[in-house]
């Protein structure tokens, strides 16, 4: 029953499985050598064929073919089942002779319909010339092969090395140029540094995003690389004469590798090395632009259209109108400057904005550039917006070209300004070294007085320094009784003494013996401390007593301190034998000890 029931839901998920229409393909090689082997490909998806038919490929030899090869996929998505088949039939060639060569259309049958590919072409390089090898340039490392890459060969700087690419060996100032970084290598890479960066002096630069990725495989001075684009920059030449490009340094981490003999079998053992790469510096020669410039050239270079347009002709006074300006094209368009507008005097201007929308498309900079004179007319008339124009020189035709802007009319109505205002303002714009006339009563005096011969100045003055001088007075006197602390102390004693005897009058009534006694205790002792200069440390009876016959205290007073001490550490130690009474008693001695304490004054310095 529960096969049945898995078969069941098996065969429901096949029904709701979407299978696409069936495709026939070729997956041409991307890197091929002469003399090299090379697989071509070509895929059915999602369909049973048969019959397949293809046919010779012309400078290629068929070693042997076809191998099949099948995937199948299935995958849900959101409750929706899909399948996909693949079935792949590879042919393996080798490349006979270099030159580009074109795969045939091939064909199947699928459901009694003919699928075919079309033709594609591919790149077939020549092989490593051997001439070339025997001048130092590896000793026969083939890029294909590593048994060639043996550690035993010194790597030359023809194995591996960097390339400056420009596009153009002579241009004009301003003109871009494409500059391409590219490495060059017949080995592995495993690392890259670069120790120091190209140095592009007398250049302007844009850099091209790209990623560098040894993915193709170029024939150069008669040999093969693998090669990757390591920086990619379109530069514009700020001088004329002959400038230099400085390549900068690397550090790589190549990769050879050593046979070794296991016994039965031989097997290939990467082994890296690291070195150090310089490029040799290039030089590009770049022209002056010829004279004489034009009027209102400002330097820019390439191939333009300029464009322009008024937002309204028909304004009122503090209305904002803009002018616009579009120039569009190939060439510097980053680096163009915006053309000299003449806005009329009646006219409040305001900072241009620019908006620059451009890419590097090819080996220059396409694009446009925006430019919005924004302008709020101030007076009320007809008035003229002059014609303006673009100037840029042309490298493909050497020769400058001219673009006109027509002149604008505006028409400015009054606005929602009083009269008065509009025609002041008018004035001021027409007539910059001409103030405004002001009339009326100014009530104009030549009278005056001299302060320094007033009574009240003289009494604020010495009012002045009389508050001076008591500030100076009371800050030092503050300053004086605050740093002698032990002065502080003595005068802060009754006050401490106080707060801490209302408190054990509060525990009094609320009848907590332990806590009035220990009140009490602390309230005196710290009178004591405070009073006498004593550290607490030093708060034993015999010390206070010594103190005290030392300020000269009488011995009856000294007694009456003595036995309060003692009264309070035994009320701690016996609760038993307190009272209410005692508890009154002890607080009644307490402060008129604390009382007789105060006429206490020292015999001797502290």
């Amino acid at each position: 029953m529960k096969r049945l029931f898995s078969a069941i839901l098996f065969m429901m998920l096949l029904a709701s499985i979407a299978w696409g229409e069936a495709s026939f393909t070729v997956v041409p090689p991307r890197q091929v050598i002469a003399g090299n082997k090379f697989n071509v490909t070509f895929r059915l998806k999602d369909g049973e064929g048969n019959a397949l038919k293809v046919s010779e490929i012309d400078g290629c030899t068929l070693l042997y073919g076809p191998s099949t090869s099948t995937m199948n996929s299935y995958q849900v998505i959101n409750g929706n089942a899909t399948s996909s088949t693949t079935v792949d039939y590879s042919y393996v060639y080798r490349a006979d002779k270099a030159g580009t060569f074109t795969i045939p259309s091939a064909s199947i049958m699928v459901g009694g319909k003919t699928l075919r590919t079309e033709p594609v072409s591919f790149k077939v390089l020549p092989a490593d010339d051997s001439s070339s090898q025997g001048a130092g340039s590896g000793s026969g490392v083939r890029v294909d092969d590593i048994s060639s890459q043996t550690p035993d060969k010194q790597i030359s700087s023809k194995d591996v090395f960097v390339r400056i690419i420009l596009n153009k060996a002579q241009a004009y100032e301003q003109e871009a140029i494409e500059c391409t970084l590219k490495l060059y290598t017949k080995y592995q890479i495993n690392s890259f540094m670069a120790k120091s960066q190209p140095s592009f002096e007398g250049f302007l630069i844009n850099e091209v995003d790209v990623q560098a990725q040894l993915n193709e495989i170029e024939h150069f001075n008669g040999q093969n690389y693998m090669t990757a684009v390591l920086k990619k920059c379109i530069i514009y030449p700020q001088k004329s004469g002959r400038l230099t490009i400085n390549s900068g340094m690397y550090d790589i981490t190549v990769v050879q590798y050593e046979r070794v003999n296991r016994g039965f079998f031989t097997t290939s053992v990467p082994v890296e090395r690291d070195i150090h790469v310089r490029p040799g510096d290039i030089a590009v020669n770049i022209l002056p632009l010829p004279h004489p410039q034009p009027d209102g050239f400002t330097g820019a270079v390439g191939n333009f259209t300029l464009d322009s347009r008024l937002t309204s002709s028909s304004l009122r006074t503090g209305e904002a109108a803009s002018l616009i300006y579009v120039v569009s094209g190939t060439g510097n368009i980053k680096y163009i400057h915006e053309p000299d507008v003449q806005l009329p005097d009646e006219f409040e201007q305001y900072t241009p904005k620019t908006d620059i929308n451009a890419r590097v498309v090819g080996s220059n900079m396409s694009g446009s550039v925006t430019w919005e004179y924004t302008f709020v007319p101030q007076s009320v008339g007809d008035f003229t917006i002059p014609a303006s124009s673009l100037v840029y020189f042309n490298p493909a035709s050497r020769e400058y070209v001219t673009l006109d802007v027509p002149e604008r009319h505006i028409k400015v109505a009054k606005g929602s300004g009083t009269t008065t205002t509009v025609e002041q303002q008018a004035i001021t714009a027409k007539n910059n070294d001409i103030l405004h006339i002001k009339l009326g009563e100014k009530n104009l005096s030549r009278s005056h007085t001299v302060i320094i011969s007033q009574s009240w100045y003289w009494i604020i003055y010495v009012v002045l320094i009389l508050g001076l001088a008591a500030a100076v007075f009371f800050h030092a006197r503050y300053n004086r009784l605050h740093s002698d602390v032990t002065r502080r102390r003595m005068a802060g004693a009754g006050k401490v003494a106080r707060r801490r005897l209302r408190l054990a009058r509060r525990l009094m009534d609320s009848g907590d013996n332990e806590k009035f006694y220990q009140e009490i205790l602390s309230a005196l002792q710290g009178y004591v401390s405070d009073k006498l200069n004593i550290p607490a440390s030093r708060l034993l009876r015999d010390n206070i007593a010594d103190e005290l016959r030392t300020y000269g205290a009488p011995e009856e007073l000294i007694s009456d301190v003595i036995a309060i001490l003692d009264d309070c550490d035994m009320a701690r130690y016996a609760p038993s034998a307190s009272s209410a009474s005692s508890m009154k008693e002890i607080f009644d001695r307490t402060s008129a000890v604390m009382d007789r304490l105060q006429d206490v004054r020292p015999s001797r310095s502290k």
